[in-house]
């Protein structure tokens, strides 16, 4: 007589769908940039801020291919490849030197990329190197490495990156202090600025490091602290962003620039608002406050300013209509860019260099 167990085809089959689920459950994270390169998450990590950029191809439709290495710069600039190595790790970074800060530096503009960029492609995209030739200051480019996060985002979502003296701010802040040191920029000229994950990471270092940073520009990006793990990283993506608490009020005002697409089904718009919002809570809580809306290159946008008693604006908000998760104004020679919109990288600039800024 032969005996048949019926358990060991079910266990068999259960055991089958449970590793297909994983699997899912991993290649999503990984996709999503939420993912470390050996497969666990970076929920309860020691490490950084947000935005994912690639997040997923069939939302953010074709990517463009990556920016080649510039071979032709201008005579007398330089586009060098470093390290910075502190306690908290080390990234390489790239640091574009125009030719017309020969005679010194204007200030420093730290480039933070998004999910699944590297520094040439993020500085093809947003033009800023030309804008730095045309204003005599320095372009330093973090690249975040497929080690620390198996998309290359940076780490916005877990708690140890979104504090002071550790993770990917306190190696941020280092890097940009280093950069500083070398070209004798201060404090009231050195910015940072960046896209989706580079953005959420570029807020992070405005409430963590206002010693260094004078002001922030965040293009579809998150709220600091608006997730504290994997869960709540995509609960905010789509909208339902974590309040975390104000930090201490400071010696140092981080002026703020933010600029979100109408449209963006990566990084629910709603988040460019609570940047915005925060940063007026923080840095201009008896400001004036102005509204406009106008064309530029075939969108709509809204401009609301938060300005000081000296005018100086503290906080801009720029909502563009019908846009998705790309840099407004940016060049098809980048992945993730929008050639209709404002010029974001040079209303940052402009936002940055303000002369009325500089007694705040």
């Amino acid at each position: 007589m032969k005996f048949f167990n019926a358990g060991a085809p079910r266990r068999a089959t259960d055991a089958a769908r449970l590793s297909a689920a994983n699997d899912l459950v991993h290649r999503t994270l990984a996709r999503h940039g939420l993912l470390m390169s050996d497969n666990r998450t970076r929920a309860e990590e020691p490490t950084e801020p947000f935005s994912l950029n690639d997040l997923l191809s069939g939302v953010m439709g074709p990517r463009n291919a990556p920016a080649p290495v510039p071979s032709n710069l201008p005579a007398g600039a330089e586009f060098r490849q470093e390290t910075y190595t502190c306690a908290s790790g080390s990234r390489r970074f790239r640091t574009y030197i125009p030719a017309a800060a020969e005679a010194g530096a204007t200030g420093v503009v730290v480039m933070l990329h998004g999910c699944s960029q590297t520094p040439d492609d993020f500085a093809a995209g947003t033009g800023m190197n030309g804008l730095a030739e045309k204003n005599a200051f320095i372009v330093v480019y973090p690249e975040q490495s497929r080690g620390d996060n198996a998309q290359s985002c940076w780490n916005w979502f877990s708690r140890g990156d979104q504090m002071r003296g550790r993770g990917e701010p306190d190696l941020l802040a280092g890097m940009t202090a280093q950069v500083c040191a070398e070209h004798g920029v201060a404090r009231n000229n050195t910015f940072v600025a960046g896209l989706s994950a580079g953005a959420a990471m570029a807020a992070i270092l405005g409430e963590t490091y206002g010693d260094v940073f004078a002001a922030v520009g965040a293009h579809s990006g998150l709220p600091s602290g608006s997730a504290k793990d994997v869960p709540s990283a995509f609960a905010a993506m789509a909208g339902s962003a974590l309040a975390s608490p104000l930090p201490p009020v400071g010696g140092h005002r981080v002026r703020t620039i933010v600029f979100h697409g109408s449209s963006d089904n990566t990084v629910h718009p709603s988040n460019g608002h609570g940047i915005a919002q925060r940063a007026r809570r923080i840095n201009a809580p008896q400001s004036i406050e102005t509204s406009m809306s106008g064309h530029a290159v075939g969108r709509r946008f809204t401009r609301e300013v938060s300005s000081g008693p000296n005018g100086a604006g503290l906080v801009e908000y720029w909502a563009i209509d019908g846009q998705g998760h790309a840099w407004s104004g940016g060049h098809p020679g980048g992945s993730y860019t929008d050639p209709k919109g404002p010029d974001a990288s040079a209303e940052m600039v402009r936002f940055f260099f303000e002369k009325s800024h500089e007694d705040l």
